[in-house]
Order: C-alpha cells, then sequence, then structure tokens
C-alpha cells in the first residue's frame, strides 16, 4: 500500500490511497475487489480488474480510496517473498505498511491466525492480519477499511513492537504538544485544560466522570501519572501508549495532526507559514489578539512573577520550539531590567521586530507556541496586521501604522549605537558593558506621541560610502554626527544629498556626544545652516553620558516626524525650532508613562 498524493488543510485531511495487491496467482485479489464493488462474488473473473477509486463519501475515514489490481501470472514470486522484497526497496524510517489478507475462508473450517502470527512478529511493518472470503462478502469492507487505516493512522512512526514503546519522535511531538496544552505551566493537565485539549482535537468535552476515569486508569498503572488531581507529562505520555497499544492509532494521529504534524512526525510547512499577502509598501505588525496571546506566554512562563523573563524562563519558553530562536544579542535590542533579562515591555517589543522585518519567520515562531490552536483561529496569519499602501497615508496625511522605522546614519565611531541603547534607556555606563559579539544594530521601544502608544524601530545602517536601496527604506531618517569630530558631518550631507534630499523620508540631524567640546565642521556651511536650507529641525543636541537615562526627546521627534511626513512639509522653520510645537507631542509620553506604571503595578498586583 502506498499513498500516492495528499492535500490537507489545518481542518481536513484527504488521501489518495493504493491498494498493492502484489501477491502470488490465483490467490483471489481480483474477486476481492470486484466483490468489494458490486457485493456480490463474481461467477466470471477477469485476470485482472480496471482500476478504480472509492468516493470519499463511501468509506468511513472520509477519504478517496484508488484500488490497484496486479495479475498473478505477471509474477512468479512466492507470497511471503513479497515482504522482503517491498523492504528492499523503501528505506527502514519510512516502511510502507502492510495488511496480510488470509482470503477463501470459506474453503476451511479453521482458522490460520495461529499459522500468521509468528510471520507479524518477524515483521512489524504488518498492521494487521484480516481473514475473508470474496464468495461469502466476509469481512470485505473491513479489509479496505483496515488497509485506509493503515496509511492514514499507520503504527510505525509512533511505535516500537519490539522495544513496546512509543518513538523518540513520538515521544518529542506529544511532549510539544503536553506543554502547550498546560497553558498555567504548572506540570499537569488540570480538568480545563483536559477539556480544552479534547474540544480542539476532537470537538467534543469530556463529562466529569469520563475526566475521572481516565485519570484512574493512569493512576492503576502508573504512580506518577497524576499529581494534584492533575496529568503529568509522564500520565499523557502513557495515554498515547495505551492508545496504541489497544489499536487505536487514530486517536493519537488526530491529536498530532491538529497541532500540525505530518505523517513523518514533522510540523508542516502548511501548518509554520499559512499564506499572508503582503502588496508593496505595506508592512506587517501584531494585532490586539497576538499581543494578548503573547502577554499569555510570557505570564506563563514568568514564574517569580517579576515581570521580566530570566534565563532559564525564556529557556522554558522556548522548549517548544526546535532551536533556540533568539540569540544574546536580543538583549541589547530590547529593554531589559537592571539584570539583562528581557521584560515584558521588552518581550512583546522583540516580537514586533520580527513581525515588522520577517513576517514569514513571526508566523513560524508564533506556529511553535500553538497560536492557532490556543487562540482557536484558522492560522497564525490571523495574527498579522497588514497595513495600507504608505501613498495612501501621504495622501491622507495620516496613518494607522503603530510601528515606523528609523534608519540611524552616521560615519564610524559617531554615536549611532549609542543612540540606539538610548532608546532603550542605557546610558554611557550602562552601554559600555556591552560584549562587542552581543551587538545589535536595531533597538525597538514604544513611544508616546499625542497620547498614542506608538513603536520605533531604529535601525544602525552601515557606514559605507553608498547607502543600498534596503537602507534607503524607512519611516524617517536619523543623521548622527559627532560635535568633536570635524570630519563628522560632511559625511551625513553627502549622505542626504545622495539619498534622502529629493525624497519624501523626513530627517532629523542629530548632534551627538554633545557633552563634549565642539569643534567647527569641515563642511562649507555648519549643521544649522544645512539644516535650515533643506528645510530641517535644526540640529538637536544629543549625549549619552548622563547619570540617569537619556533623554527621549529626539526619539518622541523622529516618531512624530515619521507618523505626520506630510505636516512637517509645511511647517515653518520656526515652528520647528519652538519648544512648543514638539512639548505637544511629547506631552503625552509623561502623561502616558505616568498612567502606564500605575497599571503595570495594578496589573502585578492582580497577577
Amino acid at each position: 500500500m502506498k499513498v500516492l498524493g495528499e492535500r490537507r488543510t489545518l481542518r481536513k485531511l484527504r488521501y489518495l490511497i493504493s491498494v498493492f495487491n502484489a501477491f502470488a496467482a490465483r490467490v483471489g485479489k481480483t474477486s476481492l475487489i470486484m466483490s468489494l464493488v458490486s457485493e456480490e462474488f463474481p461467477e466470471e473473473v477477469p485476470p485482472r480488474a480496471e482500476e478504480i477509486t472509492i468516493p470519499a463519501d463511501v468509506t468511513p475515514e472520509r477519504v478517496p480510496t484508488h484500488i490497484v489490481d496486479y495479475s498473478g501470472k505477471d509474477y512468479t514470486i512466492p507470497l511471503f517473498r513479497w515482504i522482503p522484497l517491498i523492504n528492499e526497496r523503501t528505506d527502514k524510517d519510512s516502511r510502507l505498511p502492510l495488511i496480510l489478507v488470509g482470503n477463501k475462508s470459506d474453503l476451511v473450517e479453521y482458522s490460520s491466525m495461529e499459522t500468521i502470527l509468528p510471520i507479524m512478529n518477524q515483521y512489524t511493518e504488518i498492521e494487521t492480519c484480516v481473514e475473508c472470503s470474496a464468495k461469502n462478502l466476509k469481512n470485505i469492507s473491513e479489509l479496505f477499511y483496515y488497509a485506509q487505516k493503515a496509511v492514514l493512522h499507520p503504527t510505525g512512526p509512533l511505535y516500537c513492537p519490539e522495544e513496546k514503546e512509543m518513538k523518540p519522535a513520538c515521544i518529542k511531538a506529544l511532549t510539544r504538544i503536553f506543554r502547550i496544552s498546560d497553558q498555567d505551566n504548572d506540570g499537569t493537565l488540570n480538568d480545563a485544560e483536559l477539556n480544552f485539549f479534547q474540544r480542539i482535537c476532537f470537538n467534543t468535552p469530556l463529562a466529569p466522570q469520563a475526566l475521572e476515569d481516565v485519570k484512574n486508569v493512569v493512576r492503576k498503572n502508573l504512580s506518577d501519572g497524576v499529581a494534584d488531581n492533575g496529568l503529568t507529562l509522564k500520565g499523557f505520555l502513557f495515554l498515547h501508549t495505551l492508545f496504541i497499544q489497544r489499536g487505536r492509532h487514530e486517536t493519537t494521529w488526530t491529536v498530532l495532526r491538529r497541532f500540525g504534524y505530518d505523517d513523518d512526525l514533522e510540523l508542516t510547512p502548511e501548518y509554520l507559514f499559512p499564506p499572508l499577502k503582503i502588496p508593496p509598501d505595506c508592512t506587517t505588525e501584531l494585532n490586539h489578539h497576538a499581543y494578548l496571546f503573547l502577554q499569555s506566554i510570557f505570564d506563563k512562563h514568568d514564574l517569580d512573577r517579576d515581570c521580566a523573563l530570566s534565563p532559564d524562563e525564556l529557556k522554558d519558553l522556548f522548549k517548544v520550539f526546535p532551536y533556540m530562536p533568539w540569540g544574546p544579542d536580543v538583549n541589547n535590542t530590547v529593554c531589559t531590567n537592571e539584570r539583562g533579562w528581557i521584560t515584558y515591555q521588552g518581550f512583546l517589543s522583540q516580537w514586533t521586530l520580527t513581525t515588522y522585518l520577517d513576517v514569514q519567520r513571526c508566523l513560524e515562531y508564533l506556529g511553535y507556541l500553538g497560536y492557532s490552536i490556543l487562540a482557536e483561529q484558522e492560522s497564525q496569519a490571523s495574527a498579522i496586521t497588514v497595513t495600507r499602501d504608505k501613498k495612501i497615508d501621504l495622501q491622507k496625511k495620516q496613518t494607522q501604522r503603530n510601528v515606523f522605522r528609523c534608519n540611524v546614519v552616521g560615519m564610524k565611531g559617531c554615536g549611532k549605537s549609542g543612540v540606539l541603547q538610548a532608546l532603550l534607556g542605557r546610558n554611557l555606563i550602562r552601554q559600555r558593558q556591552i560584549r562587542a559579539e552581543h551587538k545589535s544594530y536595531y533597538a525597538i521601544n514604544t513611544v508616546y506621541v499625542y497620547g498614542q502608544e506608538k513603536y520605533l524601530l531604529l535601525h544602525d545602517v552601515s557606514d559605507s560610502e553608498f547607502l543600498t536601496d534596503a537602507e534607503t527604506i524607512c519611516d524617517a531618517v536619523c543623521l548622527v554626527y559627532d560635535v568633536s569630530n570635524p570630519k563628522s558631518f560632511e559625511y551625513c550631507a553627502r549622505i542626504f544629498k545622495q539619498h534622502f534630499m529629493d525624497s519624501r523620508i523626513p530627517c532629523l540631524v542629530v548632534a551627538a556626544k554633545s557633552d563634549l567640546h565642539e569643534v567647527r565642521q569641515e563642511y562649507s556651511i555648519s549643521p544649522a545652516e544645512f539644516c535650515k536650507k533643506h528645510k530641517m529641525p535644526p540640529p538637536q543636541a544629543f549625549t549619552c553620558n548622563t547619570v540617569d537615562v537619556p533623554s527621549k526627546d529626539i526619539f518622541v521627534k523622529l516618531t512624530t516626524m515619521a507618523m505626520y511626513p506630510c505636516v512637517l512639509l509645511h511647517v515653518t522653520q520656526a515652528d520647528l525650532k519652538s519648544s512648543t510645537f514638539w512639548l505637544r507631542a511629547s506631552f503625552g509620553a509623561t502623561v502616558f508613562a505616568v498612567l502606564g506604571f500605575a497599571m503595570y503595578k495594578a496589573l502585578l498586583k492582580q497577577r
């Protein structure tokens, strides 16, 4: 038997199955097929039956089945030579499931099972053995049902009969499923979690007595299978071992496929990468439901309730991944606490960054976390908002976006890294603790503009002579020069003229290291005159060499410029110099910072 084709969605399984009747001559292969189709024994049997396809709606498993007959005249191979022959032509780890059929049972008055059992023990790829009679129509439908079942719910990938235990790949997959289903992360599945699991996998809850019966079976066979009246991982694995041993493979396969696994116990591309159409000039963001889901994931693993994930807590969170997705650079990309652990805000920021820069990776990561299952959505694509074309934003002079990208440009050593780390609230002392190999070229954090919380994403682009096209795609540009280096501003001026002077991308010049002695820049005009000439805000003095966190004024200004680029085109130079103009934008930051801290403390008390 072999699978000729397969189409799978998250809710439906469809297989095209070929029944390979390659046995010795005159054993009744053709009669079996014709008896199945006509529901009566054929008086005249042709050398070979025509190929037929049984429609899905008349089969128990609701899958189309393609049956192919082979004439015994074409082969002179003895009956039990077929099994080694098939095995020789398939990989050991992907053996084809076999059904051993004893036909013409009407001609004998005894069962041949005792003779067959040693063969079944010798060849573990034999899923089952069926005695039947084409003449009496005995077990004909059952034969083809077992054939379907052997393909749809094979034993091979799940269980090792010699060892009488599940295979490592199956244990690994079921362990991930258990961890996803353990929504409070207490190491057991309580009644509510078991009922949710039952409902999403089998579309029906378990009655309270049925739940108790399941746990009693586990208690009877396993001393540590139930703890605090909840099913432990050992108990969960034991139940599935029991299902397989009792021939209920379909139960385990239903669970595996619901959680995205294919026949090789790998997560399918369809599950990890659902289709998501992203038109040109559009960006991708997480929606409200996705943030709620990620908040629940964070809370699940923040065991000490300090609103930060320790290295062990983060490692525990990513146990449902096949690899560790975040490296040490992430800790220098988002906000951390004083111990360098990623905070709640930093956690959401990193997900926001991934969604914006690489949405396919975000879909993959959400798939590992079980988003579509726990959120009861068709796929994790429902977690993504695709923003409208930026040209429409410019036409309407307003935006619906929540994430804005600002490319930070400047020559090497001008202080770009300092600007990125300042967005995360780190002064020069904290920045000096960052190891060179853990440096990040991105930083992301929330900024409040006119009372609205937005994400500002800073990208430290290369300091080469020319920027690539990708390095010029952004919502705003931060041109950084070092006030103590006389050659620093010339680079910013040149890059501006080459790439941004004729674009509609707003630019802000930042005079970094303003705590140092300012020298005259070796350029035809001063930075202030340059900004005035090109209708930009005046250079913004900035330093990271502070006792407390660096000022966030430039980040409010950059976010405001990114949100309202058209407005700035019509603002006078006097307005751009006016502190009142920028104060209106930044006022919301102070108010919402206070309110945010109060809400943060309230949520912490609730948790």
